[in-house]
């Protein structure tokens, strides 16, 4: 696996939320030339292409078709495509890549693919998951469409759209606990998992079946432990445990390893000589539909006298 794989960022968000006008915008400023952009839509005609093509003479667009289908493998092949065409010389370089779901997409099918997947994984590595949230409609259209949360959830950054039609306070504090970005740091950087004192207040709502964010402080872990409270969750929990992210520092072999999990599912983590930031302690973000944080917390205990 290459040391320098290139960022992807994954842009997702409800649709008519702002997330074709958020990366006409990104595109602009010069921190982002050299961005390879993949948009798909629901339906045959790509007007949002068409939009994102005008922003920039430093995008590469690629029509990638419809990319939130499970059995899909076209984002995976597209990825592999781009690569290979890039290393003919027949598109530019670039040095990060963009994917725009459709307003309607899980995002969990692409996140598998962008964490695990064979042909991705030693070219690519995920930097965020990005959402736009907007500040006119999400607080009302959420309660019709329970997908918004889900988009949410999987978000490492939250972008809120339409500030000048709406008062935003309502909905930043309703998203007190996530990390809300503005549209020039969307996609600067990466996202490392934050530990969070309590639930995010905006997943926490109170809904049979609804979605809510645990932070927890892992004590001390190592590959064996790991690996078999993954093993117990997955078993335990299965897709219920909606997206898991940590870091955590393996004892046995002094590494720090970035752990993430989607639906159940784990993939092989990202493995750091040291703390990637001035947080160095373990962390792990958990966010989960029908389960306690009681729950939880019972099997790290378990696993740490594995440790």
């Amino acid at each position: 696996m290459t040391a320098d794989r290139i960022p992807v960022y994954l842009l997702t968000g409800f649709l008519g939320s702002g997330k074709t006008t958020l990366l006409n915008a990104a595109l602009r400023d010069p921190a982002l030339a050299n961005t390879a952009v993949i948009v798909n839509e629901l339906g045959d005609i790509g007007l949002d292409q068409l939009a994102v093509g005008q922003a920039s003479d430093n995008v590469v667009l690629l029509d990638a078709g419809c990319l939130c289908c499970v059995n899909s493998g076209a984002l995976h092949e597209t990825l592999a495509d781009l690569l290979g065409r890039r290393a003919r010389g027949e598109v530019p370089p670039f040095e990060r890549v963009i994917i725009e779901t459709s307003g309607a997409a899980d995002p969990a099918p692409l996140l598998h693919i962008l964490l695990g997947h064979p042909l991705v994984a030693p070219d690519f590595r995920l930097a965020a998951v990005v959402c736009t949230v907007d500040a006119q409609h999400h607080l009302k259209a959420r309660k019709e469409h329970p997908e918004l949360d889900k988009q949410v959830a999987m978000a490492d950054r939250i972008v809120i759209t339409k500030r000048d039609l709406a008062d935003a306070a309502p909905i930043e504090e309703f998203l007190s606990d996530s990390e809300i970005v503005t549209a020039e740091k969307a996609f600067i950087g990466e996202s490392r998992p934050q530990a969070r004192l309590g639930a995010r207040g905006g997943l926490q709502h109170g809904r049979p079946g609804s979605l809510r964010a645990f932070a927890f402080r892992p004590g001390r872990s190592d590959w064996a432990g790991r690996a078999a409270w993954t093993r117990h969750v997955s078993e335990k929990f299965g897709a219920r445990l909606v997206r898991v992210k940590g870091l955590l520092k393996m004892e046995d072999t002094g590494e720090i390893v970035l752990v993430q999990g989607v639906q159940g599912v784990f993939h092989p983590p990202q493995r750091f000589r040291d703390w990637p930031d001035a947080d160095r302690g373990n962390r792990l973000v958990c966010i989960a539909r029908d389960i306690e944080r009681a729950e939880l917390e019972a099997t790290l205990k378990e696993s740490e006298t594995l440790a």
